[in-house]
Order: structure tokens, then sequence, then C-alpha cells
């Protein structure tokens, strides 16, 4: 695959530790993992990362931006998640999601979303839980160590790093905008990937 068709340069994903897993691995995750490190650290195919990143951003250009919901419970995608809030008005949850936003309409801050983006499938269950009662599709940022269950479109990532989930959000960013029309051009990469 031709460097120029990667959503940004190999060395971009490499810098931010995107390729990065775990020492363990699921049976689901094998099929992104390019090799394992002597470490026994798990190392994900960058190919695969950026192919399921371009199917991930094309899937959520086809909602409005109150149409999804994205959630991290994991701290270090808080700063990236908000400034995807910012540039595209996409609803996000930063911190831990209480059940019921979803499904009951008498909570307060109850929402009414097409799709859910998570950071982390075991961190963010209860939101996919909330999803799988009302019947919408759930994406997850899924680690070597990842279970997939119950999600519609795994998007194999570093999903424990700062950088790597800054750069995630920035591509998400850029491309969602890109993709429904919107060019603004003054997305800051660094703004996304600063400690």
């Amino acid at each position: 695959m031709a460097e120029s068709q990667f959503l940004v340069p190999t060395d971009q994903y490499l810098k931010a530790g995107i390729h990065i897993g775990t020492k363990f691995k699921t049976k689901y995750m094998e099929q992104f993992i390019y090799k394992t490190r002597p470490d026994g650290l798990s190392v994900l195919n960058i190919q695969k990362i950026d192919e399921r990143i371009k199917i991930l951003t094309k899937f959520l250009s086809n909602y409005k931006p109150e149409e999804i919901l994205v959630v991290s419970r994991r701290e270090n995608g808080w700063k990236a998640v908000k400034l995807l809030n910012n540039y595209t008005g996409i609803n996000v949850f930063a911190g831990r999601y209480p059940p019921g936003l979803l499904t009951n309409p008498n909570l307060k801050g109850f929402m009414e979303v097409k799709v859910v983006l998570v950071t982390d499938s075991w961190p963010d269950r209860n939101v996919i839980n909330d999803a799988i009662k009302i019947g919408i599709p759930v994406i997850g940022l899924c680690d070597t160590n990842n279970q997939a269950n119950n999600l519609d479109l795994v998007v194999p990532c570093n999903n424990k790093g700062k950088k790597s989930l800054g750069l995630l959000f920035y591509i998400l960013t850029r491309e969602y905008l890109k993709n429904r029309g919107d060019n603004k051009t003054n997305i800051n990469m660094d703004e996304f990937l600063e400690e």
C-alpha cells in the first residue's frame, strides 16, 4: 500500500504509538496483530488500523453530529473527545457514563442518538448495554486485549495511550468534517497530541 493512501504518514502512526498493543491478546484481535515483540507486547498492523479508521469515518459521516455519541471513560481520551466535540458538534461523554442515559427519558441528560463510539469496550460497557437495548450500532476502539462482543465495528488501536487516542480523534475529526462537506483547515493535530 502506497504511503500516500494512508490517512496520515506511517511515521505519524508510529510516533503516536497507535500500533502498540498489550501483552495479552484475545482470539478476536489476533486478526489485527502484525507480530509479538520479544518483550511480549503485541504489535497491531498499521495497514489494518488505517483501513478500519477509514471505514469508521465513512460510516460516521452518514450521521449528523447530534445523532452520534462518543464515550470515553478512560481519562487519556477526555481531551481528544472534547476537541472532537468542539470541532464537529458530535455528542461526547468524558468520564463514567451513567446507565440509562440512552434508555430512560426521565433522566437528566437523556439523549437520543443513532450510533455510539466507545474508546474501550470494558470500561464503557454501560453505554454499550444501553445501545444494545435500543438497537443502535456500537463501534469500539479495541486494543489487543479487548473482547469484541456486542460491537458492530472494531477499530484496532492502542486505546490506552494519550497520543494514540489523540491521533485517532484528530483523524476522525478531520475526515468527518471533510466527508460532511465542511473543509475546516484550522484543525491542529498538535492540539490533539499535546500532553
